[in-house]
């Protein structure tokens, strides 16, 4: 796959979401296979990998700075080179503008350590020269954790306003139940964290026998004993959906809603409205008393108004969600959001994000002070350090343990006392 004639050792460093660290995990796992070994550290390595983020401004601020700070600390004669969404999105941009890169490499493109060659001329990466492999269906390492992200699916098929996935990652391809089953029986983990751009639309791509997201959950389940889902569409929130996530043994829920003001959610061309998100989230509650819900919303749409604002802050009081994310809205090229009038001041958006950010503050709190004195189930990712299903692995808080319990087991406990978002418990 690379023209590497020997030995290499190299680093990825990992920027944005879960899928992202699916698509380092199985990029290594071909730089393995390639004869390449994982440095300590990136100022070791004979090649420096960035995979970077695009989703956002403040993402891709980030991975820029990313890029220049490793370009300045790595050895001489390494190679830095640039992959990711940033890549995809702006390949011959970055080719031009960062001479620090010796590659660009977009989806499927390979990426070798090219010992021996010298300079760093940047080459930029056109859709003609993609892809020579498949980064979804690429065998992964194995799992250095009691848990893993299982990618199932690559890009998107909605058109929402605020959002340029599609125009980057392509309509949406699922992957086959059996790829996944296998690449699961091989991570040989206790919790499998299921993801995708949008994870409910599972299988619809593929025509008859894979239209629904409910048999791979019931099949993964047969194989771990927790599986947990994370980004779901509430329109495709189904009770059958429901019920296959509580059967799972992880009862969280985590809904993107993106705001509550159905004039807005049309604009942000999204389904749904406040009173139907708090009555679906009743209804699993319902059913469910120890479920978990988590969301994000944008704030400083275009067009949001007071009101939009003062109906988010009533539904963050009423739906007291575990966990919540807020994110400024960020005009993004070539998406419908940036031909609509009436733009949000910063200075306005800024203070509606602190106080949300604040409102919900104290509903995690009075979530994780309510758990008090009460018995979980949790698994040990290291010692000292544990979840129940009430929180996903590197996003939500923790729960500190003795470094008496067992890695990678579960144990049953009291919670003893709240600190924040983070809990401390007791083996029970």
């Amino acid at each position: 796959m690379s023209d590497v004639a020997r030995p290499f050792t190299f680093w990825v460093e990992t920027l944005g979401c879960p899928k992202n660290q699916v698509d380092s995990d199985k990029l290594a796992a071909t730089l393995v296979v390639d004869g390449g070994t994982p440095a300590s550290d990136a100022s070791d390595a004979d090649l420096v990998v960035v995979n970077t983020c695009a989703f956002v401004e403040e993402a891709r601020t980030e991975s820029i700075e990313t890029v220049l700070g490793l370009g300045d600390a790595r050895r001489e004669g390494s190679r830095l080179v640039v992959t990711g969404c940033m890549a995809e999105r702006y390949g011959d941009e970055l080719g031009a503008a960062l001479p620090e890169v010796d590659l660009v490499a977009g989806f499927g493109q390979p990426v070798d350590a090219g010992l021996g060659r010298s300079g760093r001329r940047a080459i930029p990466v056109r859709a003609a020269e993609m892809p020579s492999f498949d980064l979804l269906n690429l065998p992964r390492p194995p799992a250095a954790r009691p848990w893993a992200y299982v990618k199932v699916a690559e890009g998107c098929d909605r058109a929402c306003g605020f959002c340029a996935i599609p125009s980057f990652r392509g309509k949406q391809r699922s992957r086959p139940i059996e790829s996944i089953l296998t690449e699961v029986d091989q991570l040989d983990v206790a919790e499998v964290v299921l993801v995708a751009q949008d994870l409910a639309a599972f299988g619809r791509d593929q025509g008859e026998g894979e239209r629904s997201i409910v048999p791979l959950v019931r099949a993964v389940s047969k194989q771990v004993d927790w599986v947990r889902l994370l980004y779901l569409y509430p329109s495709d929130l189904t009770d059958g959906l429901i019920d296959a996530i509580c059967e799972a043994g992880v009862p969280y829920f985590d809904l993107s809603l993106q705001h509550v003001s159905a004039p807005l959610l049309r604009r942000m061309r999204r389904w749904g409205n406040g009173d139907r998100f708090l009555g679906r989230i009743a209804d699993i509650r319902r059913r469910e008393p120890d479920a978990a819900f988590r969301s994000n919303f944008i704030v400083g749409y275009p067009g949001e108004t007071e009101d939009d604002h003062d109906q988010l802050l009533a539904f963050i009081d009423h739906a007291e969600l575990d966990w919540c994310g807020f994110f400024a809205f960020s005009p993004e090229e070539g998406t419908y959001a940036t031909t609509l009038d009436r733009p949000v001041d910063r200075t306005l958006i800024d203070e509606r994000l602190a106080e949300l950010r604040e409102r919900q503050d104290d509903a995690t709190a009075r979530r994780r002070d309510a758990l008090i004195g009460s018995t979980t189930t949790v698994l040990v990712d290291r010692p000292g350090t544990a979840r129940s299903h009430r929180e996903a692995p590197e996003i939500d808080g923790i729960i500190e343990v003795p470094d008496s319990l067992a890695v990678g087991m579960f144990h049953r406990v009291n919670i003893t006392n709240a600190a924040g978002p983070d809990l401390e418990a007791e083996p029970a």
